[in-house]
This record gives C-alpha cells, sequence and structure tokens, in this order.
C-alpha cells in the first residue's frame, strides 16, 4: 500500500511540475510585460521624458539578462526567481519615481513617438514568449535564450535615448535587432520541443 502510495505522490508531483515551472517563469515575463507596458504609458501621458524611458529601459535590460542567467541551467529556483522579483519591484518603484517627477516628456515630439513604438515592441515579444510558456511551447532554456535577445534590444534602446532623443538611425538599428527577436521566438516556438516533454 505504501508503495502504491509513493507512486501516485511521484506521478502527481511529475505531473503538475510543468504547470509549476509555467507559473513561476509565465509570473516573470508577465511582470516584464507589465512593466514595460507602465513605461509605454508614462511616454503616451508624457509622465516619462525619452531620456526617463531610456533609464528605465536600461532597468529591464538588467532584468532580462537576471531571467536569462537564472534559466539557462533549466531551472529557475526558487532563490533566483525571489532575487528577481526583489529587483522587478525596485524598477517598479523607479517606474513611479519617474512618473512623478517634475520632468515631463512630449509624447507627441518624433523621439518620444519612436522610444513609444519601440517600447511597445517589446510588450509584442515579450507577450508572445509569455505565450509560449503557457502553451508549452518554449522550454526554459528557450526562454532564458529569449530573454538574452530581449536585454540586447533594452541596452540599445537605453543607450538610444540616453541623451534624451532617438534618432531615426538609432531606431532603425533598434527595429533590426527587434525584427531578428521576433524571427528567432517563431522558431524557437515551432522548433518541436516542448516544456512539457522536456521535464
Amino acid at each position: 500500500m505504501m508503495v502504491r502510495q509513493l507512486a501516485l505522490v511521484w506521478f502527481f508531483t511529475a505531473a503538475l511540475s510543468p504547470a509549476a515551472f509555467a507559473q513561476t517563469v509565465g509570473t516573470e515575463v508577465q511582470r516584464d510585460i507589465n512593466q514595460e507596458s507602465r513605461i509605454e504609458q508614462g511616454l503616451k501621458s508624457g509622465q516619462l521624458s525619452t531620456g526617463e524611458a531610456a533609464k528605465l529601459e536600461h532597468g529591464e535590460s538588467r532584468i532580462d539578462r537576471m531571467e536569462k542567467n537564472a534559466m539557462k541551467d533549466g531551472n529557475l529556483s526558487p532563490q533566483e526567481a525571489d532575487r528577481i522579483q526583489r529587483t522587478q519591484n525596485a524598477e517598479s518603484n523607479r517606474i513611479n519615481q519617474l512618473e512623478h517627477n517634475d520632468v515631463t516628456g512630449n509624447p507627441n515630439s518624433v523621439s518620444s513617438q519612436r522610444m513609444q513604438t519601440d517600447v511597445q515592441r517589446n510588450i509584442n515579444q515579450q507577450s508572445r514568449i509569455e505565450q509560449g510558456v503557457q502553451n508549452g511551447s518554449l522550454t526554459n532554456k528557450e526562454v532564458g535564450n529569449l530573454e538574452r535577445g530581449q536585454a540586447r534590444i533594452d541596452r540599445a534602446e537605453a543607450r538610444a535615448g540616453a541623451n534624451g532623443h532617438v534618432s531615426a538611425g538609432e531606431q532603425t538599428r533598434i527595429q533590426n535587432k527587434e525584427n531578428k527577436q521576433s524571427q528567432k521566438i517563431f522558431r524557437e516556438k515551432h522548433n518541436r520541443k516542448n516544456q512539457y516533454l522536456s521535464q
């Protein structure tokens, strides 16, 4: 009887672990989407200037790198998730501070429009990653690889807007990186690897 109970416990633990993974990693990626959405809303409302959004994109790049490093071994430990959550919380506070300081942006300026477009693309890419986590088409290692790409894009946006202005040439370079990332997301989601089968 005891052997049967242990076998049932093992079966249910094994069956639930992919869902538990999806919840944890999905939560992290969803938080990325939420933070990027707040940056975009701040740009659109004029609460954030282009330069402030660039500073925040630097912070988002750091978070994406942390996620990449945490998931490169195929696992997201509770300690790693906790560290990422603390950094996400600090970034959330920073977004709030910059949205409510004395600096304002012009949402109709060409530079702000360019940054808004780039941040919206970040939201779209992160949403596609999150969908892959939820439906199992992305493994944890693939999510880590994709977060590395997101970190590169965020860094490029941070550099471009550091002086408070995003030029047409800078935006073209960012869009090229985003296009490559989009293709990579597609390949990773359709390469026949499956999160639930890789557990």
